[in-house]
C-alpha cells in the first residue's frame, strides 16, 4: 500500500469493479430482453381467434353475414393480423359471423376447393344468404377489413373487394404423379 495516498485502488480492485459493473449491466441487458420477448410473445395467437369464432354450420344457419377467414398455424401474415381479427370479432360479432377455416386440416378440403383458396390468409365475405359478395388474400389492414365488415352488414357493396395483398402464404395442395413417359407419343 502506498503511505502517501491510503485509499488509492490497485489495478487489481479497479480491475475487479469494473468486471463487476460489466456483469451487472449484462444481467440487466438479459432480463429486459427477455422481458421483451415475453411480452411480444403474448400477443394474440390464432387460437385465440379461432375459439372465438363460430362453427361454420352454425354461421350459415343464422341469417347473418359471415367472413370466414382460411388461414395456417404457420402463416406470419395470419399471425400478424390476430390481435386485429380478434378486436373485430369481439366489436361485430353481434353483427356479423366469423368463422375460421384451418387449410392444414383436410377436414377443409371442399371450402377450400369452393373458394379457390390458394394464398392465406384469404378471407371469404358472404351476405345473409351465403352468397359469396367479396374476398381479399394476404395481410390486409384492421382498416379495410372493418369497412368491408360494415358495407356486408350494411348489404352493400365491398368498398374493397378481390384485392391481394403482396404478404401471402401460398398454399399448395399434392399434385398427382406424373406416369407419363418421356418417350411416349401416344
Amino acid at each position: 500500500m502506498n503511505p502517501e495516498n491510503p485509499i488509492s485502488p490497485t489495478p487489481a480492485s479497479s480491475n475487479q469493479l469494473r468486471n463487476l459493473l460489466v456483469a451487472i449491466a449484462a444481467i440487466l441487458l438479459t432480463t429486459a430482453l427477455f422481458f421483451g420477448f415475453q411480452a411480444q410473445q403474448s400477443s394474440t395467437s390464432l387460437d385465440a381467434v379461432a375459439a372465438a369464432a363460430l362453427p361454420i354450420d352454425e354461421a350459415l344457419a343464422n341469417g347473418k353475414p359471415t367472413t370466414i377467414e382460411f388461414y395456417a398455424d404457420w402463416c406470419s401474415s395470419c399471425q400478424s393480423m390476430a390481435a386485429d381479427n380478434l378486436s373485430l370479432e369481439k366489436e361485430y360479432r353481434d353483427r356479423m359471423n366469423f368463422v375460421m377455416l384451418n387449410v392444414d386440416n383436410t377436414k377443409w378440403l371442399p371450402e377450400v376447393t369452393k373458394y379457390r383458396v390458394d394464398g392465406i390468409p384469404r378471407f371469404i365475405f358472404l351476405d345473409r344468404a351465403n352468397k359469396s359478395i367479396g374476398d381479399t388474400t394476404g395481410a390486409v389492414p384492421r382498416a379495410i377489413m372493418a369497412e368491408n365488415i360494415e358495407a356486408a352488414i350494411a348489404q352493400q357493396p365491398l368498398p374493397h373487394n378481390s384485392i391481394s395483398s403482396d404478404r401471402t402464404s401460398p398454399v399448395s395442395e399434392p399434385k398427382a404423379a406424373d406416369i407419363s413417359q418421356p418417350r411416349d407419343h401416344s
